[in-house]
């Protein structure tokens, strides 16, 4: 039972890695970008947004009680929020691993910008993204260190 962490702005390749680890392991998924996008809900809705990743974690917890792998793509961007989910994956046994997909500002707007060219695909512009880029608190090795080698 292992529990993962993509941590990582937008356009970082989180839900890419998780796809491929979803099938490679295998592992159950868990994006709030795709299931906002399937309840039709507005992915800049924070409110929601936030009871939706508590519900995720959540289903998480019951997902590695079974036994399961479970993929987590929230994007994690605060030490306190990784910190928390180690503590709890430990808790249950699991083994916890952070993925941080460290990505360049300008290959971050670059991929951000082809994105929003595909249909049903939203719009993050280059302002939106540096100010997120503010509140991101990156992962130091100390930090990464503490958690669990990636299985593949």
């Amino acid at each position: 039972m292992r529990l993962i962490l993509l941590c990582g702005l937008p356009g970082s390749g989180k839900t890419t890695l998780a796809k491929r680890l979803a099938v490679d392991l295998p592992a159950v998924r868990l994006s709030p970008d795709e299931w906002l996008t399937t309840l039709e809900v507005d992915l800049f809705d924070e409110p929601f947004r936030a009871r939706l990743e508590t519900a995720f974690r959540r289903h998480a917890r019951d997902l590695l009680a079974l036994g399961l792998t479970v993929v987590l793509e929230s994007g994690f961007w605060t030490r306190a929020e990784r910190d928390q989910l180690l503590r709890e994956g430990r808790a249950l046994g699991a083994a916890v691993e952070l993925r941080y997909l460290d990505v360049p500002l300008d290959e971050l707007a670059r991929r951000l910008e082809a994105r929003a060219s595909e249909p049903g695909e939203v719009t993050i512009s280059r302002t939106t993204l540096e100010g997120y880029a503010t509140l991101f608190e990156p992962p130091d090795a100390a930090e990464i260190a503490r958690f669990d080698p990636p299985a593949v």
